[in-house]
């Protein structure tokens, strides 16, 4: 074979290899390249976040109630106290001389009693004196009648027995009037006694109010007053002196923030982990017990009852979640995040986020029913006189037909959202293969396309960037 004919033989095969490779690339050019993913069973968890402070769930400002100079502050902030003991003292140098003149006046008024009550005794010495006498007098003026009657005595002498035992009576009466009055005077002065010690308890209490001690077992958090100041004490519309702040941080809180478009899936006892930025690495266990009614603005906090602008802005609610067991470490104040579970679907049906797309179903379906013929029919179905669209939740189903990859379009329904995938409670079966990607394409893909799958992370960036 001559070397003319050898050369006419490769040139016609590289031809023919050129037009094979146009052909195929011309068709791997009309199909679109998306990345897949699979509907898997696993265990879905979702969580809802939320940021703010550690707070204990009781605390209390310390305030003045005594007017006067703060004379001992006996603890600094960062110690612990327990319930009752001395915080602070106010000066109480008019309150201790209430006191005293108080005490003296009750002892003179006890000494009154006791005198009064001599008095009352002597009262019934002298009645039974008095008895007695009365009771002589009557025997003789009974015998000066016997005596008088049988014309034994004179007149003169029986008037006299006769006065005499009247006397005696008279006697007795004014001495028991006297009984009388004395016990009246001892009564009196147990009043004003009683009187007395009831004023005293109101000086041992205005006594007591100027020292501070703690209501409960805490941590001083904040003490804004140094020795040597005046305090005064709140009245009607002004507040009065705060000597210091006591929380309760047997039960530490964790009051966070969230988003309006989450606080529906919130709810009490929900678990929750909460991290605190100062404490790098630790997750401290915790669960909701209050949830909040008032949304409240973002840009300044106030709830919305309290607002008087019009604008509509983000807003957030108040969310706490009490911790499981406090810490030591733990100050009030210091910044947190809290992961708060609100489902967990085990063994559920779940598909990536991102493939889910908004499409009108009918439109869809006649798209993929025309799939491969000219667009004029499915063109004609999506624009029937009377059809109104009606979007529907749905993905992307990679089927195969007459040995084509095409994308097509299945209503679903959803259940839990997880961080990065959704629970599918009907329209699709486990291990069926979805579009998931790109975002792009996703965005105007139709139900009949012919697709070519493309998982490769440099695909994926060439496609972003397109």
């Amino acid at each position: 074979m001559s070397i003319k004919k050898i050369l006419l033989i490769v040139a016609v095969v590289l031809i023919l290899g050129g037009i094979v490779v146009g052909t195929i690339l011309h068709g791997q050019a009309s199909v679109t390249k998306v990345a897949t993913g699979k509907a898997v069973h696993q265990d879905l968890i979702s969580i809802v976040n939320g940021t703010g402070q550690i707070k204990p769930k009781t605390y209390v400002n310390v305030g003045a109630t005594a007017f006067g100079r703060i004379t001992h502050l006996y603890v600094k902030e960062g110690d612990h106290v327990k319930a009752g003991a001395t915080l602070a003292t106010v000066e109480s140098v008019q309150p201790q001389a209430t006191v005293a003149a108080q005490q003296a006046g009750i002892e003179a008024s006890r000494t009154d009693i006791t005198s009064s009550i001599a008095a009352e005794k002597t009262a019934e010495a002298n009645i039974a004196q008095g008895k007695a006498d009365l009771e002589q007098k009557k025997l003789d003026y009974g015998r000066a009648e016997s005596l008088f009657d049988e014309k034994l005595i004179a007149k003169q002498d029986y008037d006299a027995k006769k006065a005499a035992y009247d006397m005696s009576a008279a006697t007795l009466e004014q001495r028991e009037a006297a009984l009388a009055q004395a016990r009246a005077q001892t009564d009196s002065l147990r009043g004003h006694s009683n009187q007395a010690v009831a004023s005293q308890r109101a000086n041992f209490d205005a006594l007591d109010k100027t020292i501070s001690r703690a209501p409960f077992d805490g941590l001083v958090t904040n003490v804004p007053v140094r020795e040597g100041e005046t305090v005064v004490v709140g009245i009607q519309n002004a507040g009065g002196s705060t000597i210091m702040t006591l929380a309760d941080m047997s039960v530490i809180t964790a009051e966070v923030k969230v988003d309006e478009t989450d606080i529906v899936n919130i709810a009490l006892n929900q678990p929750a982990d909460v991290a605190v930025d100062a404490l790098p690495g630790r997750i401290f266990k915790g669960h909701v017990t209050e949830v909040g009614d008032q949304a409240l603005l973002r840009t300044t906090g106030l709830s919305t009852t309290q607002s008087t602008t019009g604008t509509e802005e983000a807003k957030d609610f108040k969310v706490v979640v009490t911790l499981d067991q406090a810490s030591d470490d733990l100050r009030p104040g210091l910044s947190a995040t809290a992961k708060i579970t609100t489902a967990h679907k085990p063994n559920a049906l779940t598909i990536p986020i991102q493939a889910l797309v908004q499409r009108d179903p009918a439109v869809e379906k006649a798209l993929a029913e025309n799939a491969g013929k000219p667009s004029a029919g499915a063109a004609s179905n999506s624009s029937t006189p009377g059809h109104k669209p009606q979007p529907a939740q749905g993905v992307y189903v990679l089927q195969t037909e007459h040995k084509k990859l095409r994308a097509v379009f299945v209503p679903i329904t959803t259940g839990v959202t997880g961080a990065t995938d959704i629970e599918v409670l009907s329209g699709l079966k486990e291990g069926d293969e979805i579009v998931t990607g790109r975002y792009r394409i996703l965005r105007t893909l139709k139900s009949g396309t012919p697709v070519k799958v493309d998982n490769t992370v440099e695909a994926a960036g060439d496609t972003d960037k397109s």
